[in-house]
């Protein structure tokens, strides 16, 4: 299933949130489809439970050969275990932090990837993608650390979202994926346990806050879970600036033999 997120003339945002429901234990997760008139980028792709679905959704706004990106905010499965296949179904190169750059060919096998995977600098950049006037830009945002060493997240500056990747995520089995969270406060159980573990440290999570702060932000879209719009994009900023996590909440009791 995928729902369109934002569309202004040639340009479109579409979240696909239900491809893994086939998988049964897979974790949920969302992939994104960013359209640009006659191309456009995939962000995240996910795992080969995700692949079918998305290709046909991506095929529907144009042909396969037109991908300009396949963008990857840092390389667990549910990011990209399917890139084996979108290197054979496309002419994209993928987009990766420098640290999984000599990683992300293991997904594939031998001579797939040559010639064709990015390494993003760990300052970030602004990404041109496409050609003529189908180009367009997509910021690559450093999130080192949110949750893996080499993280990023990429911010859409004409629908003003921002793709969020691990962070922002919710669980949780009565989870609607598909409905935007407009406030915060009901929703943080569902993301406390996973903010609390998964994310390295407060004093990150205060970096990435102030260079968020920055930027004119509509809808933040995680990987796992449901947007955030409205109010509660700037309450979540709000709410992991001062959330404790990580290595905060580690100690000697955590780091014993086991009995």
């Amino acid at each position: 299933m995928s729902i369109e997120l934002f569309r202004q003339d040639r340009h479109v945002c579409v979240m696909f949130s239900r491809l893994g429901d086939e998988g049964g234990d897979a974790v949920q997760s969302n992939q994104f489809l960013l359209v640009n008139g006659d191309t456009g980028a995939i962000l995240d792709p996910g795992g080969n439970i995700a692949y079918n679905e998305l290709y046909l959704g991506m095929s529907a706004f144009f042909p396969p050969h037109k991908l300009a990106a396949i963008l990857a905010s840092h390389a667990d499965p549910d990011i990209i275990a399917s890139l084996d296949r979108w290197m054979t179904a496309t002419e994209a190169p993928v987009y990766i932090s420098r640290l999984w750059e000599r990683f992300a060919p293991h997904f594939c096998k031998p001579g797939k990837t040559v010639g064709r995977v990015v390494g993003l600098p760990d300052e970030g950049q602004r990404l041109q993608l496409g050609a003529g006037r189908d180009r367009f830009e997509l910021w690559a945002l450093p999130a080192h650390f949110l949750h893996a060493e080499g993280n990023f997240q990429f911010y859409d500056p004409v629908s003003r979202i921002l793709f969020s990747g691990d962070l922002g995520a919710s669980l949780g089995t009565s989870l609607n994926p598909e409905k935007p969270v407009t406030s915060l406060a009901s929703h943080i159980p569902r993301m406390e346990g996973f903010h609390r573990r998964y994310m390295v440290s407060n004093k990150i999570l205060r970096l990435w806050a102030a260079m968020v702060r920055q930027l004119d932000i509509d809808m933040i879209a995680p990987q796992h879970g449901a947007p955030m719009v409205g109010a509660a994009v700037r309450e979540f900023i709000d709410w992991v600036e001062q959330l404790a996590c990580g290595v905060d909440l580690f100690g000697e009791a955590n780091y014993r033999v086991p009995g």
